[in-house]
């Protein structure tokens, strides 16, 4: 459903898929069984964002913390993204989505280092919607990751630590070329970011929703991009 003209459309929807196990469990099936399902979940997600105008969707898809759930569930979910990203690549070249993926990589497997090395090239050239998934991804990594960057930069000489500025942080960071999220989607009823985009939410609209990531599909989307056209951004001013 495109939203109504003059209707206001964040540029970057951030989402935390959360509620898989416990919509699993509450189904009496394994929690590998609720991960799968929340697949549907993200397939409906891009579709909506693409029809109503989002130029970027990111995934809290696999967190650095996720390697201490047990083997079984991990190995499940790496399967998972491999699966995924072979059965969507073709549909979503077709589309016009791009994928980028953001997180340390060298903890991942080869198989899936080169699976997402494919959609990534498979979906270069994609202009209509950019679907970021964040895999193996810490924020606090990343803010560190940058810090020791520019300390570097600084050490041999091609940065002045006084000329450092928001931006230049913001340069080091996985999300360089991609803007802030407007509007940052919780499921699953918890009310934490759970060490997500901590840098780039500053100014995110925050919506905690109770409904588990499996059944939140189209229509909740939707409801979640009407929810940010009814809130007044003001970045810390105050009206005229």
């Amino acid at each position: 459903m495109r939203m109504e003209s003059g209707t206001k459309i964040p540029s970057h929807v951030a989402i935390i898929m959360d509620g898989n196990g416990r919509w699993a469990a509450t189904q009496g099936k394994p929690r590998s069984w609720g991960h799968a399902q929340g697949v549907e979940s993200i397939r409906a997600c891009i579709e909506a964002a693409r029809v109503a105008g989002v130029g970027y969707i990111t995934f809290y898809t696999f967190s650095t913390e996720n390697w201490g759930r047990p083997e079984s569930e991990v190995s499940a979910l790496m399967d998972l993204l491999c699966e995924g990203i072979v059965n969507e690549t073709p549909e979503l070249a077709r589309q016009g989505v791009r994928i980028v993926v953001i997180g340390g990589r060298g903890a991942l497997s080869d198989k899936v280092r080169t699976h997402i090395d494919e959609i990534e090239q498979a979906t270069a050239g994609g202009k209509n919607l950019t679907v970021v998934l964040a895999i193996n991804y810490s924020s606090r990594s990343e803010i560190t990751r940058a810090a020791q960057q520019i300390a570097a930069r600084a050490l041999g000489g091609d940065l002045v630590p006084v000329m450092v500025t928001e931006q230049t942080f913001a340069e080091e960071l996985y999300t360089s070329d991609i803007p802030d999220p407007d509007l940052l989607i919780r499921t699953g009823g918890e009310q934490r970011l759970s060490n997500f985009l901590l840098w780039q939410a500053a100014y995110a609209e925050l919506l905690f929703l109770p409904v588990m990531w499996p059944e939140f599909g189209a229509n909740e989307f939707n409801e979640a991009l009407a929810e940010y056209a009814r809130r007044e951004r003001r970045f810390g001013k105050i009206d005229n």
